[in-house]
């Protein structure tokens, strides 16, 4: 298709829409999905049509170490464009990211602002207690607070990590003081998720009335039972938990009951996922990029979603179920912004088609083009 260039912007689609599967012709104009034809539009026919791809748990602005210059958080939003990631949920950096709203050419991004973290209990230099604006229980509802200019509908707790004094994964927070603080943001409007790894953060915060969880490999029957009933959202961030075994060598030395712990929840996890599954919670899909993933990997989230659930909820997942779970229009409606992915092959029958992206078109415009561009 010689005559498709990146930054066309007015196009005609015709090829099978998913997730129905139907043949339908679609055009696109000033940014938006038409159902009339479009005069002088360059064709695209052909392919398979996706809403574009949702990383629902995708750090821009964070790297391993923590904040990360302009140019870097530029460069992971690309990686993510490029491979037809263009609706982020970013829960949690402490880089403001808020300059790329401003940028035609850069993914969608729903941020949680940063991680509400206490000192000393979560990775140095992610969460608040860069500038010594350190939260301590008492604090928990001003922090929310502090969050909220940054945040675009959610909050991002930490909401367990290794307790030096226990030697094992722990609460941060009180469960008074969690509920206390999920009930404050609800009254703000705001959704409240948090990172979580062992059973005892989950059940207190499900408990608690959050909205999200995030990783989640705690979740036992009694919680899975109670997400399902108040459709509390799980990303299980599948590619992340293969560091599972690496976090619990790096601190088997001093911490061994953790290293046991981390253990026996990766080797869980599969059964604990399924579980969640099957009582109906919803389930989603993140690659949690930017801490010790490179950004760009969504396809293989989905693909490790899919050895659970079948290709058709993976990719679900991480495309229209995603979208409507964040509230953000179907894609492919007449008047909608033209946010979409199209593949060469049929992504349900062959899901390594998802990592080759034929085309992908941000806010009406070509910004992917196989045949002419190609990310590394």
């Amino acid at each position: 298709m010689p005559n498709v260039v990146i930054g066309e912007q007015r196009l005609h689609l015709d090829g099978i829409v998913l997730p129905t599967g139907e043949r339908r012709e679609l055009w696109i104009a000033d940014g938006l999905v038409r159902t009339e034809p479009v005069r002088d539009a360059a064709d695209l026919t052909g392919g398979w049509i996706m809403p574009g791809l949702v990383d629902a748990h995708c750090h821009v602005g964070l790297d391993a170490h923590g904040a990360v210059s302009a140019q870097q958080a530029e460069d992971q939003a690309l990686a993510d464009r490029a491979a037809g990631a263009l609706l982020l949920r970013s829960p949690g950096s402490p880089t403001d990211t808020r300059w790329m709203d401003d940028r035609d050419d850069l993914p969608r991004l729903i941020r949680a602002g940063r991680h509400i973290a206490r000192p000393k209990r979560y990775i140095r230099g992610y969460g608040d207690e860069v500038g010594g604006d350190e939260v301590e229980p008492a604090d928990l509802i001003a922090a929310v607070d502090t969050q909220l200019p940054r945040s675009d509908g959610w909050i991002k707790l930490v909401g367990d990590w290794i307790d030096r004094d226990l030697g094992d994964l722990a609460p941060l927070w009180p469960v008074e003081v969690a509920r206390a603080a999920i009930d404050h943001a609800h009254g703000l409007g705001l959704k409240v998720t948090a990172h979580v790894f062992g059973e005892q953060a989950a059940a207190e915060l499900v408990e608690a009335g959050i909205d999200g969880i995030e990783h989640g490999t705690g979740i036992t029957d009694d919680m899975i039972a109670m997400m399902a009933e108040r459709q509390v959202s799980l990303v299980p961030t599948m590619i992340q938990l293969e560091n599972f075994e690496s976090f619990a060598a790096a601190g088997e030395a001093k911490f061994p009951s953790y290293a046991r712990h981390m253990r026996s929840l990766y080797a869980t996890r599969l059964d604990r996922f399924t579980a969640a599954y099957e009582a109906g919670v919803p389930i989603y899909a993140g690659t949690d990029a930017g801490g010790y993933q490179p950004h760009g990997r969504i396809a293989d989230e989905v693909v490790e979603l899919a050895r659970l659930f079948g290709n058709e909820y993976a990719l679900g997942a991480a495309s229209w179920r995603a979208r409507r779970w964040l509230g953000r229009p179907d894609a492919l409606a007449e008047g909608s912004p033209a946010d979409l992915v199209i593949y060469a092959e049929d992504p349900r029958k062959d899901l390594t088609a998802l990592a080759r992206p034929q085309h992908v078109v941000l806010r009406g415009t070509v910004v992917e083009h196989q045949h002419h561009h190609h990310r590394a």
